[in-house]
């Protein structure tokens, strides 16, 4: 069996066709998404008399045709945001209500996932290509059921999911960060959550982990150290784990076949815990590479045969 996994892209679309792909690409029989699966970012572009105006990473922009529009649109996505048209008037109100900006977002998120689904059932045959998707700590609540819905796409949280001999074991929510994010929780509660569906493994020897959280101080979990202000101490240089102690003691508790994670973009990094190789492909989807890992599995000996960590 072979998997391609990637993790954290993060609304990126030019990320999620390259994500959907890699499962041609690679000749692989399963994709996973590991988590952060949509953006955090929405750029207001305003429909003004004849043209369109808005600015992005700092640049004020005019559009004045619906080509540029339709141009602009498509790198807003591909790196990650998304692009809401709204009027002057709607843009007063963005403006100067911060729950019109939740609703807006949420709306502009739901509907670019909603076409996410739709270019997956496409790309995967209907269904013939077996695709996992999982929430992360940055995914909204609401993305749940319109993944569990698609009728090409599993939604992993909380399932134990029969691999044909393997048994994949997933997770989203990580130890607490300093941004408050949706889906964390103190160590104690990931434990239990861990041990919830751990226990419904039926052999931990073929069993998979798929942990949107790496463990912790095992170099897959090294991020820029903060200062009180939230700022990286001496320009990112000085790094420091912030992986999950409850997701490394499961690991080396139950020892599975192997262990997936995302979380941190900057820690690429395999390593070995005794029996168990956990792998964090990294992410760099703001400048729209793909980072992945593609792994050979030998079900019948219950073995990774070999891996590859993958950029495209």
């Amino acid at each position: 069996m072979k998997i391609f996994f990637a993790t954290d892209i993060h609304g990126s679309e030019i990320c999620w066709r390259k994500f959907l792909n890699a499962a041609a690409f690679y000749r692989a029989d399963l994709v996973i998404l590991g988590g952060d699966v949509t953006g955090k970012v929405m750029v207001p572009i305003v429909a003004r008399d004849g043209y369109w105006q808005l600015t992005y990473r700092g640049e004020p922009m005019r559009l004045e045709t619906r080509e540029e529009l339709a141009e602009a649109e498509r790198k807003i996505r591909d790196r990650g945001s998304y692009p809401a048209i709204v009027t002057p008037d709607e843009l007063a109100v963005l403006s100067e209500h911060e729950e019109a900006v939740d609703r807006r977002f949420t709306e502009e998120m739901k509907h670019s996932l909603d076409r996410w689904l739709d270019m997956a059932d496409g790309k995967l045959r209907g269904g013939k290509i077996g695709c996992i998707l999982n929430g992360g700590n940055d995914d909204i609540f609401e993305i749940d059921q319109m993944i569990e819905s698609s009728p090409c796409v599993t939604f992993a949280e909380g399932k134990v999911i029969d691999l044909g001999g393997l048994s994949l074991v997933s997770m989203g929510w990580t130890n607490p960060t300093p941004w408050n994010t949706f889906r964390e929780a103190p160590e104690e509660d990931l434990a239990a959550r861990i041990e919830a569906v751990a226990s419904r493994v039926p052999d931990m020897g073929r069993a998979i982990f798929n942990f949107h959280a790496p463990p912790y101080g095992t170099g897959l979990d090294e991020a820029p150290a903060l200062d009180e202000n939230l700022r990286p101490v001496h320009g990112g240089a000085v790094m420091k784990p912030v992986g999950s102690v409850a997701v490394r003691d499961a690991i080396l508790a139950h020892q599975p076949l192997l262990s997936l994670h995302g979380h941190i973009h900057e820690s690429r990094a395999v390593k070995r815990l005794n029996r168990t190789l956990a792998i964090n492909p990294g992410s760099v989807y703001g400048d729209g590479v793909l980072q992945g890992a593609l792994v050979d599995l030998d079900v019948k000996r219950a073995k990774v045969s070999r891996y590859l960590l993958v950029n495209g």
